[in-house]
This record gives C-alpha cells, structure tokens and sequence, in this order.
C-alpha cells in the first residue's frame, strides 16, 4: 500500500476501530524497537520524539503495539540503524539528517550551510513538496519517514577561540559527521573537517585528538560537551533536522490499522517534539552558560553564506537540480 494512502487511512482511525483489530483480538502485541544515539535526558530532542511517538501510538492502538526504546547507541551507531531499517533487522530510529543523506542524496539540501532563515521556515518547506520528495524518495530505499523532528541549529564549539567571523574557524581541528556537505562546509571556511562517528567524540575532545565539534544546543547539553569544551559560537549554520523513520520491511508486518496508528502517531509526535524542542533552545543556551561556556554570536551571518556559495553548486548533481531550484524557492 503507498504510503500516502496509509496517511489518509490514518486520519480516519477511531476508537472503534482500535478496539476491533486482529492482533488484539488474537491477545498479541506486535513490538516495535526504536535507537537513537544520544542520551535519554528530558532534553534531548532525539529521546524526546522517541517517547512522544511510544506514549501515541500506544494510546492510539491499546494492546495492539509495544514499543521498546534503546537510547545511547544500545542497537548501534546512526549508520547502523539506518542500515538495519533498510534490511528489516531494526524497527526504528531517530535519525540525523546527514546520516540519511548518505543513503538518500537528495537530503544533503537539508544540510546545506544558512539555507534556512529560521525554524518556521525550515518547518514550511519539510511539511510541503519538498519535504514529501525526500519521503518519496527515501521509501524507493526500504525506509518510511513518518517525520522530519527538530534538532534546532547547530553551532561551533571549540577549545581553541570563539568564532565570530570566518576566519575565526580556519585552522581549527572540527569533528564533522561523517558527510560531504559538512566536510566540504568547514574546508570551505579553512576549517580542519576530522569525519568521525558519534561514539567516538567525547573521547577525542577530552584527549585533545581535535578541538570541537558542531552541534544543536539541545545535543551540547544533554551530552555534557559543557564539561569538555570552553566556547560556544552560535553560528546557526545548519538547521538539524532529525527524522523519525521505520524499516519498510517491519511497517509492513504490521496489520493495516496498525500502520495507519502509527503513520498518525508520527505525525503527532511530531508537530510536538518541535514546539518543545523550540521553547527549550533559549533556555538552553542561557543554561549552558551558567554552566561556563562562553556563549556568542557571530559577527556577520551575510559573510558566513559568501565564504561557502561554492557548496550549494558543487552538490547541485547529488542532490538534483530540479530538488535544489524548488527549495531554493520556497526559503526566498
């Protein structure tokens, strides 16, 4: 069934229905397991989504589905997830926008360094055309977005200075994910770009093997960088899209009713991971300075998009021209 007839079939579940389904009937719940890498704090917005779509979907369908959740890389690295999705090995994920893009090219345009203005417009485009293409397309490869969450902007943070004009991250060593888009971004600003898988992260800026990373400040402070690095720039240049995704495979084990539960309590979760994650950032941000990080904004943004024009063309072919053109017009 395509996955746009399960979202209207979703729209017309009932109570009644929900109580009459196969599986209850037969006193089985069918399971659902769901990773993410990052930590399970009340703040994390990859655990936040998580839990919001268990609490719907298990409300939606009493007894019909249980879904278990695996926080901190207990069923693997993002890459690992999103490979088992594809071969039906692993049910779920909340998956960065980046990692996904490795798969799928067309969602590196999410990647791309000051496309988006802000988090309303970032929103806009996701849940229109260009959003819908980038399910389409992501469906062709054995895995179903039921929605595109909120990881808010990334930002610098280093142990090296602030960063307040381009210049400013040119030498610095930076843990990148391990993604074109990215590596291409900080090369562009005369950055050091070290690909390295999250895991590994904590470890490496402890030790002094590189000087920061880029993250959402929501990340920054659920994995307690705080601790481990002394500046905070918030440059803002990607907006962190985090989807919410299921294995085509397991999505279609499930009875249809099931499915429809779960395409409607995606998008529920959804709408609400975003309005949380979007009234926690400035908390954060004031928070991870009481915490001792010296948090600033940058000099210029207008200079920051000169220094990396090269990039939108140069992943023009991966992303596809016609994807490209359209999301460019809808942030004008």
């Amino acid at each position: 069934m395509h996955i746009r007839t399960i979202v209207a079939g979703a729209l017309a579940l009932t109570a009644t229905a929900a109580l009459a389904m196969p599986a209850l009937a037969q006193g089985k719940a069918a399971t659902l397991k769901i990773g993410w890498t990052s930590t399970d704090s009340a703040q994390d917005p990859y655990g936040i989504g998580a839990k919001l779509f268990k609490e719907k979907v298990e409300a939606l369908v009493p007894g019909q589905v249980q879904v278990s959740l695996f926080p901190n890389r207990q069923i693997g690295d993002e890459k690992e997830l999103l490979e088992g999705m594809r071969f039906g090995t692993v049910d779920m994920g909340v998956i960065t926008n980046a990692v996904i893009a490795n798969l799928e090219t067309g969602f590196q345009v999410n990647d791309l360094p000051f496309l988006y203005a802000d988090e309303a417009q970032a929103r806009r485009v996701l849940d229109g055309p260009v959003g819908q293409e980038l399910k389409d397309r992501l469906a062709k490869k054995g895995v179903i977005a039921l929605g595109f969450m909120e990881g808010g902007f990334r930002s610098m943070l280093n142990n090296v200075r602030p960063v307040v004009n381009p210049e400013d991250v040119k030498g610095v060593k930076y843990r990148v994910m391990q993604n074109p888009v990215f590596i291409d971004m900080f090369a562009s600003l005369g950055g050091n770009a070290i690909p390295m898988a999250w895991g590994e992260v904590f470890t490496a800026v402890q030790q002094g093997a590189i000087d920061g990373l880029e993250l959402p400040v929501a990340v920054i402070d659920a994995a307690k960088y705080y601790e481990i690095t002394k500046y905070l720039s918030l440059t803002n240049h990607t907006y962190s899209m985090i989807a919410l995704l299921v294995s085509k495979r397991s999505f279609d084990k499930l009875p249809k009713d099931v499915q429809a539960a779960v395409v409607k309590a995606g998008a529920e979760a959804t709408a609400e991971q975003r309005r949380i994650a979007g009234a926690q950032a400035q908390e954060i941000i004031v928070s991870l300075g009481n915490k001792g990080m010296k948090v600033n904004k940058v000099g210029n943004p207008a200079q920051f998009r000169g220094s990396v024009k090269a990039v939108y063309e140069k992943f023009r072919p991966t992303i596809g021209s016609a994807l490209l053109d359209q999301t460019l017009a809808a942030v004008q």
